[in-house]
């Protein structure tokens, strides 16, 4: 790393911290100069192909985590879940959809990843937005979906 006071072309590595957007900071030492600089480092993703979505109707669309959040927000409101928590999920979901080799998904596989970590964080939540995302017609579809999640509490 160059030096920005003397121009030297070489330092030294003194202290590294992690950064709380996923980066480096380093302290470095000019050996030429002795001057104390710090540097940030970054990730640069390689893999820059867009996030396709397979709608219900076989339509494509680039993914949108917008969606996602809206859909738990509505989900969760009035619920004992933060806004860093249901923000957690939709960067969880979209770090597990670009760390796969895919570009495409199904919206029926990533409705499911949604429910599932939803599912772990408030059930009341996940009910609600299972009804929204399968589409409950009636409330004996309703009330299946409340008796298979009682029923996996007591196993």
């Amino acid at each position: 790393m160059k030096c920005p006071i003397c121009d030297f072309a070489d330092s030294k590595v003194i202290d590294s911290r992690p950064t709380d957007n996923g980066g480096i900071r380093r302290r470095r030492e000019c050996l030429a100069c002795k001057n104390r600089f710090t540097t940030y480092e970054t990730y640069e993703v390689t893999n820059t192909a867009p996030l396709v979505v397979i709608k219900k109707d076989n339509s494509l669309q680039l993914f949108d985590k917008n969606k996602i959040l809206t859909g738990l927000l509505q989900a969760c409101y009035k619920r004992p879940v933060t806004n860093e928590q249901i923000k957690k999920i939709v960067d969880d979901i979209e770090d597990e959809l670009k760390n796969t080799l895919k570009t495409e998904f199904r919206s029926a596989d990533i409705g499911k990843l949604v429910m599932l970590k939803l599912k772990e964080l408030d059930e009341v939540s996940y009910v609600r937005f299972a009804s929204v995302y399968r589409e409950f017609k009636d409330v004996e579809t309703f009330m299946e979906e409340l008796n298979h999640l009682k029923n996996e509490k007591v196993d």
